[in-house]
């Protein structure tokens, strides 16, 4: 074989490579608590929870909380923790705690408030059916016009051939 072939071969094998590195793709990580900052199942049944504090500035910090009493300790300010504030994911208790609140976050408040508001898309795909079927309903109105309009002229111009003697 001679130096040309070589180099083709060569060649050939990088783009093969390079093809079959392109057509995998990486898939995006899972989100995952951080370890130390995740709640077992024997922590969580004596009222651990991981909180989720979100700062002034976006970032957020993790830490891991005992409830006592309807409350947790949070910078050394006592803040709500009632049931209805606890989130789970994964099996593990989570709070989302604003650092300017003593109120976390409550989904069962955010709908609300959607709600009020109008921002909601509860019946979004109740009025979009409706509004699918009031068009579709409207085309097959037409349609049905259409074919009596085309009977009429038809027949009408086979009265026309019957009365003139044309046929």
């Amino acid at each position: 074989m001679g130096l040309q072939e070589d180099l083709k071969e060569i060649k050939e094998k990088l783009s093969k490579n390079d093809a079959e590195q392109s057509s995998f793709k990486k898939l995006p990580k899972p989100f995952k608590i951080p370890f130390t900052k995740r709640v077992r199942p024997k922590q969580a049944a004596q009222n651990y929870v991981t909180v989720i504090k979100v700062n002034e500035n976006g970032f957020i910090d993790f830490k891991k909380e005992k409830i006592v009493e309807q409350t947790i300790i949070v910078d050394g300010i006592p803040r709500l923790a009632m049931p209805e504030y606890v989130l789970h994911y994964k099996s593990n208790p989570v709070v989302i705690q604003p650092s300017w609140s003593v109120k976390p976050y409550s989904p069962s408040e955010a709908a609300q408030a959607s709600l009020d508001d109008g921002s909601n898309i509860k019946g979004y795909k109740i009025l979009m059916a409706r509004m699918k079927s009031d068009t579709i309903g409207n085309k097959t109105q037409m349609g049905n016009m259409g074919k009596w309009i085309i009977g009429l002229a038809l027949a009408a111009i086979v009265g026309y051939a019957l009365l003139t003697g044309g046929g």
